[in-house]
C-alpha cells in the first residue's frame, strides 16, 4: 500500500487517468477541479473530493496539478494563495502543465519564498496512453524533491527523465518535443499529399517508412492516424497545439533562437484554428495541407 498522500488538481484527459492508476497502485489522493462534476467518476473509485482547492493538499505533502495553460496554473495560486501555507516547508508542488519555462521559474520562486518546492513534471503522453500508464514524465528541480515524486511517477508512467534543477528545463525539453512531433505531422501530411498528387497510394508509401527510415512511434502511430482522418475524436486539441507552438515562437523569440519551422508550424496551426478545427485534433492540419494542393476527402464524421 502506497503511504505518501496525494493531491491533484486539474482533472481534464491527462489528469483524470493519472488519477485513476494513482488510485488503483494504492495512493490516497484528495482531488479537486473547478468543474466538480469531474470528480464524481473518481470519488466512486476511492478518491476523497475535495470541498476548496485548499482541502485537496495534506500539509507537508504532494501536490500535483495538471492545468491547460499558464494562466489557468498561475491563476489557481493567485486565487488561493492559501496553498502556499498549506503545503508548508515540506510541501512539494509538482506541475503537469505544458507551461513556458519563466513561468515556471516564477512560481518556483513563488514556493522557495514560503519554504516550499516546485517540481516541473510535464506529460508526454495523450490520455490513451497515460490511461494505459505509457506516458513519460520529464522532470526538473531540487533533486530531494525529484526524488521524492520519482515513485508516484514511475508506479503511474512507463519513464522519467530528469533535466536538472532549473525549474524551467522540463518545460524547455516538453516544449521541444511537441515542437519536434508538430514538425513531423507536418512532414507526413505534406509527403501524403504529395504522394497521392503523384499518384502513389500514401499508405504504401507510409507501410514502407513505417517499418525502414522511420521505424518509430510518432511516424507509425501518427501516421496510420492522418490517413484515417478520424480529426473530430481529439485526443490532443489543435487549440492546444496553436498555445504550445505559441509559447515554443515566444521563447525562441526571448532566448533570440531563430526556429523558421517553428513559425510555419504556427501559421499553419493559427489557419487550422480560423477554419474551424480548434476543436479537432490536432493531427488536422493536415486537412490544412491537403486543402493547399486542391484535395478534398471525406472525413469520418464521428
Amino acid at each position: 500500500m502506497a503511504s505518501e498522500s496525494i493531491g491533484f488538481i486539474g482533472l481534464g484527459q491527462l489528469g483524470t487517468p493519472m488519477v485513476v492508476n494513482l488510485l488503483a497502485d494504492g495512493y490516497p489522493v484528495r482531488v479537486w477541479n473547478r468543474t466538480a462534476e469531474k470528480a464524481r467518476p473518481l470519488v466512486d473509485k476511492g478518491a476523497r473530493q475535495a470541498v476548496c482547492a485548499e482541502d485537496a493538499v495534506e500539509p507537508g505533502g504532494i501536490l500535483m496539478t495538471c492545468l491547460s495553460n499558464d494562466q489557468a496554473l498561475e491563476s489557481l495560486w493567485a486565487e488561493h494563495p492559501e496553498l502556499f501555507s498549506r503545503l508548508g516547508a515540506e510541501g512539494v508542488h509538482v506541475s503537469m502543465s505544458t507551461i513556458a519555462p519563466e513561468t515556471a521559474r516564477r512560481l518556483a520562486g513563488q514556493h522557495a519564498e514560503r519554504g516550499g518546492t516546485y517540481v516541473a513534471a510535464p506529460v508526454m503522453g495523450r490520455p490513451d496512453a497515460v490511461a494505459a500508464r505509457g506516458q513519460l514524465y520529464l522532470v526538473s528541480g531540487a533533486a530531494a524533491a525529484v526524488a521524492r515524486v520519482r515513485p508516484p511517477l514511475e508506479s503511474i508512467g512507463r519513464q522519467v527523465f530528469a533535466f536538472g534543477e532549473d525549474p524551467g528545463a522540463a518545460h524547455v525539453a516538453k516544449l521541444a518535443s511537441n515542437f519536434a512531433i508538430a514538425s513531423a505531422i507536418e512532414a507526413l501530411a505534406e509527403a501524403f499529399t504529395f504522394c497521392t498528387k503523384n499518384g502513389l497510394e500514401p499508405a504504401a508509401w507510409h507501410a514502407m517508412i513505417a517499418e525502414t527510415i522511420f521505424a518509430c512511434p510518432i511516424y507509425k502511430n501518427y501516421g496510420r492516424l492522418i490517413l484515417d482522418g478520424d480529426y473530430r475524436r481529439p485526443l490532443f486539441q489543435l487549440a492546444l497545439g496553436l498555445k504550445d507552438l505559441g509559447l515554443v515562437s515566444q521563447v525562441a523569440f526571448d532566448s533570440r533562437t531563430p526556429m523558421p519551422l517553428a513559425s510555419l508550424l504556427r501559421d499553419r496551426f493559427l489557419a487550422a484554428f480560423a477554419h474551424g478545427r480548434g476543436n479537432w485534433d490536432w493531427m488536422s492540419i493536415a486537412a490544412e495541407v491537403e486543402a493547399q494542393a486542391g484535395l478534398e476527402r471525406e472525413l469520418p464524421t464521428s
